[in-house]
């Protein structure tokens, strides 16, 4: 018989649009095709193909492993197989230089409508019309596929809100809610347009340097093949591969409050752009990010500010007046850096691109959690699973105090400028009691941006700059 899944399309898609927990829908893709892109399916599709992988040390530090801080190889599905189960093949392949019990490995972030461009048929195997949003296909996905230990640093994306099916192996995400912004010390070195990194370790946390982290909640779920995971907008996220190989598909949902967003990517880029590019290159501070191509020209950086700003107003003014505007419309990719100047007539369609049905978020109905959407409930609280997702709740006591292998503090003159590249804390000259000296603290280029480029500081500005352009 025909698969009857527990929630419509439109009902699936007021749920997304509404909800600001994170939450997994179960039973929503037992018919998806994609549900075989196991890693191996995906080495026989891309037929030698390569693509770039991200490797990363499995040891455990206080400090995040920025991408900044890993290495990149190219190589084939295959050879990442091979080299995860220890075969001797990849004594000489790209993987040689990487032994398999101290390193992970992520191809990760890459798009579906690039690595299948010669195979434009695979998009359907994606139906991201059953939450609501026909004509959203693989074209409009990224793949992630991992070894065991593979992992994405905590931050939060600017834009939409995302999600994500994983099809092999089990994933387990660390989520906190946007009011634990401050507790989890934000930080845009490395920069990338549309994430917010935090210098703390969740997994390991520097409670020395951090101590407000524990007034962090974390909420902790593992994500098993089959499900889908909500990540509501601007909620924090580290994400770890815990089996041999996992492979996940994700889709950002972008939202209306990205036009402002964007005006704050926008101002944050010019910031950080033209002050790290004034320093001397040869300090190594390795502060762009590898999916940044280049720092751009403060002169085309203040071009993507204006149209930032032009298109926050022509959406402003083609949106319907009524307080049901619409919820969002689709982005083919969360990283659209400069694809900002849509035309009005775009910004006025947008419920009907989608197909939404303008609602009343007073008029929402009660969200129907149960067997087939779970809540991530925060670690404090007990979960029921309800006899369906892998909620972990209760995943034991995420705060520790790590007695070593901290931050040093490196001494300096009045006279003695110390810059620091670690992404922690500043250089201090300290007093003979072991605390910092005022009148001698050397700051640090980035502990500057840390605090100019704070996103409570940027949501002010953009706020006086889209006030300025109004008049």
């Amino acid at each position: 018989g025909e698969d009857v899944k527990p929630f419509t399309p439109e009902k699936a898609k007021e749920i997304v649009m509404s909800l600001q927990q994170p939450a997994v829908f179960c039973d929503m893709v037992g018919d998806w095709p994609a549900l075989h892109w196991n890693a191996k399916y995906l080495s026989a599709v891309l037929d030698g193909k390569t693509i770039q992988f991200r490797l990363g040390l499995k040891t455990v530090d206080l400090v995040p492993q920025f991408e900044t801080k890993c290495s990149y190889v190219e190589a084939t599905v295959e050879e990442f197989l091979a080299w995860s189960c220890g075969q001797p093949s990849c004594l000489s392949g790209p993987f040689s230089c990487y032994e398999f019990s101290k390193y992970w490995a992520y191809a990760d972030y890459k798009y579906i409508a690039r690595i299948f461009e010669d195979k434009p048929e695979i998009f359907q195997d994606i139906r991201w019309s059953d939450f609501g949003f026909p004509g959203r296909s693989g074209k409009e996905s990224t793949l992630w596929i991992g070894s065991e230990g593979a992992n994405t640093p905590c931050h939060l994306d600017s834009y939409g809100c995302n999600l994500v099916l994983q099809v092999q192996g089990r994933k387990r995400w660390h989520l906190f809610p946007p009011g634990d912004t401050s507790f989890l010390y934000p930080t845009r070195i490395p920069y990338e347009e549309s994430s917010v990194f935090s210098k703390v370790n969740v997994v390991n946390p520097d409670l020395k340097h951090f101590p407000e982290f524990r007034n962090a909640t974390a909420h902790v779920v593992t994500l098993s093949p089959g499900q889908v995971l909500l990540v509501p907008r601007h909620w924090w996220h580290y994400v770890e591969s815990i089996d041999p190989i996992t492979v996940s598909i994700n889709s950002w949902i972008e939202l209306d409050a990205d036009h402002e967003a964007r005006v704050e990517e926008a101002i944050t880029r010019m910031l950080v752009c033209a002050i790290k590019s004034a320093e001397n290159p040869s300090d190594g501070d390795l502060w762009l990010n590898p999916t940044e191509v280049e720092a751009t020209s403060h002169e085309i950086n203040l071009q993507y500010l204006n149209e930032a700003v032009s298109t926050y107003f022509r959406c402003q003014k083609a949106r319907p007046s009524s307080a049901a505007a619409e919820q969002g419309r689709s982005a083919s990719r969360k990283r659209k850096k400069r694809e900002v100047g849509c035309e009005p007539e775009d910004c006025g369609s947008l419920s009907q691109e989608l197909g939404f049905s303008t609602f009343k978020a007073e008029k929402l109905q009660e969200i129907p959690f149960g067997p087939h959407l779970i809540q991530v409930l925060p670690q404090s609280q007990e979960t029921s699973l309800m006899g369906a997702a892998a909620v972990e709740s209760d995943g034991g006591d995420l705060l520790h105090e790590n007695e070593g292998g901290h931050f040093g503090k490196l001494p300096c003159t009045r006279k003695q400028l110390v810059t620091s590249n670690d992404y922690g804390t500043p250089a201090h000259q300290m007093d003979a009691d072991g605390s910092p000296n005022a009148s001698q603290t050397a700051l640090s280029t980035n502990d500057l941006l840390d605090c100019l480029v704070n996103p409570r500081v940027i949501s002010l500005v953009a706020q006086l700059l889209l006030e300025r352009a109004r008049v």
